[in-house]
């Protein structure tokens, strides 16, 4: 294998693939690797056995590069509620499993592009659940921790992304599914407008209302991914026309619901979270608008709670008509629910969603997009399993009424809370504005959790804009101005947010500077010198602000030009040279927080 280090992004993947650094054949076999090695089973239903794998990658290489796709050679995974031609399609219900003769419309178009696919997913049976524990073949779990649910029901398809064994995955979303696991595992969930991406070929939740959503590591992957598998699709009943809407992408108007109609079950570690990144928002020149999230939460309950209840129904009553006992228990109890209804219920309920609709449309004139946890909180295995219906509802609270109110939604990083679990942040905006909320929604992912996937991996400069915007400034900051270090409140009082966490160029050393209160660290560029690079946090803030602080830094210190490991220069604190006679040199620590924790 080519000695290159193995970046699952597809940015990452393709750039190897046009410099010649790596092969399909490479990747596949990295796949195959890294499946072998990860340590939860449930992730997956079924997956193309190996021998195919490979001979798709050769297939591949033999083409001629004019000739390779947008996707050329890039792993992917589909939720298996998704049919692909010659493969068993069962939504996690085994009594129900079918060889699927053809593949659905998404999944024609990706492998089209040259992408590769790996395999199918786990997921709460036939989409019913926000959980991901709802399955015969096992419950995937967060890759944060094994006590944890993954989310679902796209749960496979989260993990896979987040574990690093695929580029990306496709799940469906009708509820939060392809929203919820995305929170859960720290990366991505695009639920498109209802009819962007075709659900021919996708066994139906609630066919009125369900999406084919895209969990990517980052948000450009998604883009990628969703420009290739959008499309109008005559074999979709539900099909649309994408009719691209702008949404303005500085200054924006952020709807926040007010204290009083959000809700987080009484979980602080969430609540503390969702209120750090409404500050790094506003940092960034947002401006927060608070709206009454009620009527909201009353539609979101309309999906399990009324009529729109007896649609799921209709997709597996041959089923209930049949030999019910195949289902999970919890699926069951839901699902039999919808008989209860007549199609006079339906039809007014129906109504009524178009009328929240109408209603909701008032919210728009105000606002921008709505910035929304993406879950109230996050729950173990364990107790979702002694409370299945309860917990999967709370789940659903910022999620459930996207659909039903025809609107567009990313689900992205959102930090990280005081447990080390993360938080999901979720924008919500009008449909067709996908496109739109997606370039809010990259700038928001650098600012407010800067990595992504189980490793929390740095968010790469181009996708956290390599150009600081009209007005700002990027600082690195190495030692008492780090996150949680006594000088930090210098960098947020002066309208600072943290973009990401990287390391400078190995030519840097650091000392730890002597008779400094609080005590500080000194950095210094030694021409020559390779060692490990320095742990630095890079900041974004307003001219003003970075104007301030630079009054405030007090010598040795002084503020020069800093550069980064990806070569590239952002202003930083250096030490004037004469300070560093008698200083010891804590390079070897690699960071100021490893040397403070080891003295």
């Amino acid at each position: 294998m080519a000695n290159v280090e193995m970046d699952f992004r597809i940015e990452a993947l393709a750039g190897h693939y046009r410099n010649g650094l790596l092969s399909p054949r490479w990747v596949i076999e990295e796949v195959l690797q890294r499946i072998s090695n990860y340590s939860d089973p449930a992730v997956w239903i079924s997956r193309v056995p190996e021998p195919d794998l490979l001979f798709d990658a050769e297939r591949l290489e033999a083409l001629a590069p004019s000739e390779r796709g947008p996707l050329y050679g890039i792993p992917f995974a589909v939720k298996d509620n998704i049919d692909v031609a010659g493969m068993d399609t069962t939504a996690a219900c085994p009594g129900a499993t079918y060889r699927a003769e053809r593949s659905a419309t998404v999944v024609n178009r990706l492998i089209a592009a040259g992408a590769i696919l790996v395999g199918k997913t786990n997921l709460d049976q036939f989409a019913t659940g926000l959980v991901g524990v709802r399955s015969p073949y096992g419950a995937p779990r967060s890759v944060f921790d094994r006590s944890v649910i993954s989310g679902g029901s796209s749960s496979g398809s989260a993990v896979a992304v987040a574990a690093g064994l695929v580029s990306f995955a496709l799940g469906t979303d009708t509820a939060g599914s392809g929203r919820v696991p995305a929170a859960f595992n720290n990366i991505v969930g695009i639920k498109p407008t209802c009819g962007r991406i075709s659900t021919q070929g996708v066994i139906p939740a609630n066919r009125m209302l369900d999406c084919v959503s895209i969990f990517a590591n980052t948000v450009a992957d998604g883009r990628a991914v969703m420009s290739l598998a959008a499309g109008f699709d005559t074999g979709d009943p539900f099909s649309r026309r994408h009719e691209p809407r702008p949404l303005a992408q500085d200054g924006l108007r952020l709807g926040v619901p007010t204290p009083e109609s959000r809700t987080f079950y009484g979980d602080v570690d969430a609540e503390a979270a969702y209120e750090a990144a409404l500050e790094r928002l506003a940092a960034l020149g947002h401006t927060p608008v608070p709206f009454d999230f009620t009527p909201f939460a009353e539609t979101a309950r309309m999906l399990y709670g009324s009529a729109w209840l007896a649609e799921r129904t209709t997709a597996i009553k041959p089923i209930l008509d049949g030999n019910r006992d195949i289902l999970h228990p919890v699926t069951r109890a839901i699902i039999e629910d919808g008989l209860d209804y007549t199609a006079t219920d339906a039809f007014g309920a129906i109504y009524q969603a178009a009328e929240a609709k109408q209603a909701g449309a008032a919210v728009w004139r105000d606002i921008d997009a709505m910035v929304l946890p993406t879950t109230p909180s996050i729950y173990r295995v364990d107790q979702v399993e002694a409370d299945p219906i309860e917990l999967n509802r709370r789940l659903g609270y910022y999620t459930n009424f996207v659909n039903l109110m025809d609107l567009a939604s990313i689900a992205i990083p959102g930090g990280f809370r005081d447990d080390q679990l993360p938080h999901g942040t979720m924008l919500v905006a009008p449909a067709h504005t996908d496109d739109a909320l997606s370039e809010i929604a990259a700038s928001m992912h650098a600012a407010l959790e800067p990595s992504y996937g189980a490793c929390r991996r740095p968010l790469p400069l181009s996708d956290a804009s390599p150009d600081a915007p009209p007005g700002m400034v990027r600082l690195a900051v190495v030692g008492a101005h780090l996150s949680g270090q006594p000088l930090n409140r210098q960098l947020t009082d002066n309208g600072a947010v943290m973009e990401r966490k990287t390391k400078t160029a190995a030519d840097y050393r650091l000392f730890a500077l002597p008779n400094t209160k609080p005590a500080k660290p000194g950095l210094a560029k030694s021409l020559g010198f390779n060692g490990p690079g320095i742990e630095v946090e890079v900041w974004r803030m307003p001219v003003a602000g970075f104007g301030r602080l630079v009054a405030l830094v007090p010598p040795p210190l002084a503020i020069g030009t800093v550069t980064l490991a990806d070569h590239s220069n952002v202003k930083g604190f250096i030490t004037e040279g004469h300070a560093l006679e008698g200083s010891k040199d804590i390079t070897s620590y690699g960071g100021w927080r490893t040397y403070l924790a080891d003295n």
